[in-house]
């Protein structure tokens, strides 16, 4: 008889912690948000080069947008879910450009990789629509945070910056959308699909968790972090 082997399930959850661990002992927040060191792009070419590397050196943000791929692919409709993110992240990172105050933002950014890595890995998950509104109110906190790294630009490379991290978040999603479809969603093994989505859905729980736990200390122990 099979035993059920409960290391086995959350192995990839304890493996994604601790190479997240190990990267947010090494990354200074100017690594983590900041493609250029935490300096600003001076025009419109450095500006989308800005935007295009900010989701990507960013794990937590990275790790959402693959999340979002995911789910899109196994949902009917899922394509709302990364169009209701990305035009949502806009919408954010223009409220920080406009001065609005988000207190922990960091924090609702963590967890929504942790809530979309649950949604991944549990059988029962509500509908596209919904999950495309909550894809939305994610949106508007990861815009938020990209705005924090370009603030204070000029208009140019601003807008330029806009247009990268929108086409790159664009082109992250549905690739890994399209390559879900055709290969974890492939007729021949339809049947091993839950599994892989499951376990893909326990890493970014294990990512999430991880950055959400980081945050929690940073808001506990200010001190530590200055």
């Amino acid at each position: 008889m099979n035993r059920f082997d409960s290391s086995k399930v959350f192995q990839p959850v304890r493996i994604s912690i601790a190479l997240v661990g190990v990267w947010l002992l090494a990354a200074t927040p100017a690594v983590a948000h900041h493609p250029m060191g935490g300096g600003l792009p001076a025009n419109f070419f450095q500006g989308f080069l800005f935007g295009l590397g900010h989701p990507l050196i960013g794990i937590d943000h990275f790790a959402f947008i693959v999340a979002v791929g995911l789910l899109a692919a196994i949902e009917r409709r899922g394509i709302l879910i990364p169009v209701s993110f990305v035009l949502a992240a806009m919408l954010g990172t223009g409220a920080h450009l406009a001065n609005v105050s988000v207190p922990g933002v960091e924090l609702f950014v963590s967890g929504s990789i942790l809530v979309f890595g649950i949604l991944l890995a549990v059988k029962n998950r509500p509908n596209s629509s919904a999950i495309a509104a909550l894809s939305g109110l994610a949106g508007l906190f990861h815009g938020y945070v990209y705005g924090e790294s370009i603030f204070g630009a000029e208009m140019s490379p601003l807008l330029a910056y806009l247009m990268g991290f929108t086409v790159i978040q664009l082109l992250v999603s549905l690739s890994v959308f399209w390559v879900a479809k055709a290969t974890i969603l492939k007729p021949a093994i339809a049947g091993q699909a839950s599994a892989k989505f499951r376990s893909a859905g326990l890493v970014i729980c294990g990512v999430g968790l991880a950055f959400l736990a980081a945050q929690i200390v940073a808001v506990m122990f200010p001190a530590a972090n200055g």
